[in-house]
């Protein structure tokens, strides 16, 4: 099986603000991206865990923590793990800079 990565450019990391989420589709993913304050580059499917679901687009970044509001969780940026108690997992999307350029794994 080939496990090689196919990157796909969706933009200038000056395109994305800082600690505010951006939708993005990408190859029929719903994608939620994120910059943190210093200036890291995560994606995730833009799909809350939580059993009443819902998008994780809109949540507020404070690290690499992205803190929902729809359901009070924190979701690890770099893994998408949810923080205890809560539990589950997002799917996350490898991310590389290259001259500025946000390129997207999937």
């Amino acid at each position: 099986m080939n496990s090689v990565q196919t990157f796909y450019p969706v933009g200038q990391v000056d395109e994305f603000m800082s600690r505010i989420g951006r939708v993005l589709e990408l190859k029929g993913i719903e994608l939620a991206v994120f910059r943190t304050s210093d200036n890291q580059v995560y994606a995730l499917e833009n799909r809350n865990p939580h059993p009443k679901g819902g998008p994780i687009a809109e949540g507020i970044v404070s690290g690499h923590i992205l803190y929902d509001p729809l359901y009070d969780w924190q979701i690890d940026l770099e893994t998408g793990l949810v923080q205890a108690p809560d539990e589950g997992q997002v799917r996350t999307f490898d991310v590389k800079l290259e001259g500025g350029q946000v390129w997207i794994a999937v």
